[in-house]
């Protein structure tokens, strides 16, 4: 079972960039301007559909390469 310490640290360092990319994008799917660096001022609505739409489209990706006999580029 993995643990929880609490951190906030990406599983792989260099996807971090690729991560701040991609909540950009479903930000602006959703029409919410994220600012670089701290959103604090965000409401808990607009953070929760950004959310969303994160895990929405990740769920997408891995549908698609389940319909196409895939996961992670695999057979």
């Amino acid at each position: 079972m993995a643990s929880n310490n609490g951190s906030n640290q990406a599983l792989i360092p260099q996807a971090r960039e690729a991560l701040n990319r991609f909540k950009m994008e479903a930000a602006s799917e959703v029409g919410v301007t994220l600012k670089q660096g701290y959103n604090g001022d965000l409401t808990s609505r607009q953070a929760g559909s950004i959310g969303g739409q994160m895990v929405k489209k990740m769920i997408a990706q891995v549908e698609n390469s389940l319909a196409g006999g895939s996961i992670n580029g695999m057979q």
